[in-house]
């Protein structure tokens, strides 16, 4: 499976400039814990709902603050077309719950822990789904035991 595939909505952004506050409106607005910060189509940070706590209300500052100075940057991405696993080593060697997804260097969308989760859990049911219907309707073997001629 592509990254492209494993997206589960499309990507919410803001820019640079706007402010804190207009930050905590939209991932609110948008039912996301993370935005894309961008500077024109360039993607330059992160801001998560966990920044929005710690380095902005913990610290007091001002909700018209810009969301620049408590985004996280760099922002560890990945190609739209690349094999979604690849995401497992980028969470593992990054310590990061969420990356940022480009195709031809621009924004389209955010893979999270949660997401690939979900994505492990369904594929997990599948996989067990014939073992259990196994174990509930056993196939039982002929009582003639087969014969080579």
């Amino acid at each position: 499976m592509r990254a492209i595939e494993g997206l589960r909505r499309s990507g919410v952004a803001i820019g640079s400039e706007r402010t804190i506050l207009d930050a905590a409106r939209i991932m609110e607005e948008a039912g996301v814990g993370a935005l894309a910060v961008l500077e024109g189509r360039d993607l330059v940070g992160i801001v998560t709902d966990r920044d929005l706590v710690r380095r902005c209300l913990a610290r007091g500052l001002p909700a018209d603050g810009r969301v620049d100075a408590v985004m996280s940057a760099p922002v560890v991405t990945m190609q739209a077309e690349a094999d979604l696993h690849e995401a497992f080593a980028l969470f593992r060697r990054n310590a990061i719950r969420r990356i940022a997804v480009v195709r031809a260097g621009e924004f389209v969308g955010m893979i999270s822990i949660d997401d690939l989760t979900v994505a492990l859990a369904t594929d997990f049911v599948d996989l067990v789904s014939p073992v259990a219907d196994e174990l509930q309707s056993p196939h039982h073997d002929s009582a003639v035991p087969a014969t080579t001629a």
